[in-house]
């Protein structure tokens, strides 16, 4: 499988850089064309440095950030995003803030949570989202309807890949979109059409990789 992959940077920056392999993939809740390999990025500080800086952007001078959420291996992303927005001497609106990087627990029944000593992050806070992709949206209304329950503000969303522009008229901060990705498809697993043409699941994947089946 790893023969067929190819490598695509960024049309803002070159340092950032996804592999792409086409075949057939299943994820939690789609079935996609191609299997977005983001290692690097999720790993490399270099590299997630330069993704914190081009994602920043988006956020500099006009959006107030306390706490940014980490979800499928942002971590690092997540934290030179926050040095990014909070620099000092900076245009921007959050610098010399202490911003929050934090990600939540899930519990048995698959339902995000925070602790009680994390809880005051959230609480009132403007949240900025940050995810590894978006192809359906539904990990972002997950995410969500947990910030309602905790009174949380979603103040943006950012993500590495996204095949969707915005969640209720809030844009999606992608580095890479669907249209960098020739004829890219995401799929419902009950209408996908490679199935329907006999093309066999490649991989199982999700925000950690691919097993092949």
């Amino acid at each position: 499988m790893e023969t067929r992959k190819q490598e695509i940077k960024s049309k803002n920056n070159g340092k950032i850089k996804i592999g792409i392999i086409p075949g057939h993939f299943a994820t939690n809740h789609s079935h996609v064309n191609y299997y977005i390999d983001m290692t690097k990025i999720k790993t490399h500080h270099m590299v997630a440095k330069e993704t914190a800086r081009e994602l920043s952007k988006a956020y500099i001078s006009n959006t107030s950030i306390d706490t940014i959420i980490c979800l499928e291996g942002t971590e690092i992303i997540g934290a030179f995003l926050a040095r990014e927005l909070a620099k000092e001497g900076h245009t921007s609106i959050n610098s010399g803030k202490d911003i929050c990087v934090i990600t939540p627990e899930t519990n048995a029944n698959n339902q995000m949570i925070f602790r009680d000593n994390i809880q005051k992050h959230i609480f009132g806070k403007q949240i900025l989202l940050l995810i590894s992709s978006a192809s359906t949206g539904k990990t972002i209304i997950r995410t969500v309807d947990c910030l309602q329950y905790y009174n949380g503000q979603l103040a943006g969303i950012s993500s590495i890949f996204s095949a969707i522009n915005e969640y209720n008229g809030l844009p999606v901060n992608s580095i890479f979109k669907s249209d960098d990705l020739p004829n890219y498809k995401t799929m419902g697993s009950h209408s996908c059409e490679l199935c329907q043409n006999g093309q066999k699941v490649d991989a199982i994947v999700n925000s950690y990789g691919y097993s092949k089946i």
